[in-house]
């Protein structure tokens, strides 16, 4: 006799975690550190990060309301995608207006997608310290302008799904913050 052994296909839920904040604010390493614990766990995850999808998707977009409103539309298309089919997408990206963040979150809820969004609330002062790329001298010396925050608006989340102060705690922290609402959700 024949036994045969039926696997369950389970397929985890997808979402989006979409980080926005102020360059250097430390959205990218949060998502990353965040990333590696959900790997562990056996989560597909992707880390969709503003800076490869600039280079790679949107090439050719500049940086006027439009172009960043294009670029974040582009970004949230390819999240939605990703979440929708199971994997756990990761966005950090500045996002600075808030009607774009909104279309995102809708495209979300028209596909009964999750989506999260986090407000990496990192006070401008502390991530001109950091200035991980260099954008805040080179826009102290003239050679940029158009940066968000400083010359350029950025609209803060008026209610975020969560709100972290990265200059208060540690990444490991910041990511853990991440980790707990999404199980809360029910999205682990």
């Amino acid at each position: 006799m024949t036994t045969t052994h039926i696997q369950e296909n389970h397929v985890k839920t997808g979402a989006t975690v979409w980080l926005t904040g102020l360059p250097s604010a430390g959205k990218t390493t949060i998502a990353h550190e965040l990333a590696g614990r959900l790997r562990e766990e056996g989560h597909r995850v992707e880390v969709l990060d503003g800076d490869e999808i600039r280079e790679f998707i949107s090439a050719g977009l500049g940086f006027s309301r439009e172009d960043r409103h294009t670029n974040v539309q582009r970004i949230g298309f390819v999240a939605e995608l990703l979440a929708r089919n199971g994997v756990l997408a990761l966005v950090p990206v500045i996002a600075p207006y808030t009607d774009s963040r909104d279309a995102v979150r809708k495209r979300h809820e028209e596909h009964g997608t999750a989506y999260v969004e986090v407000h990496v609330a990192t006070p401008v002062e502390v991530c001109s310290v950091r200035d991980v790329k260099g954008l805040y001298a080179k826009q102290a010396a003239g050679e940029l302008t158009g940066l968000t925050g400083v010359d350029d608006p950025y609209e803060e989340p008026e209610s975020p799904d969560l709100r972290i102060e990265s200059q208060n705690q540690t990444v490991q922290e910041s990511a853990a913050s991440v980790y707990v609402l999404l199980s809360e959700r029910g999205l682990l």
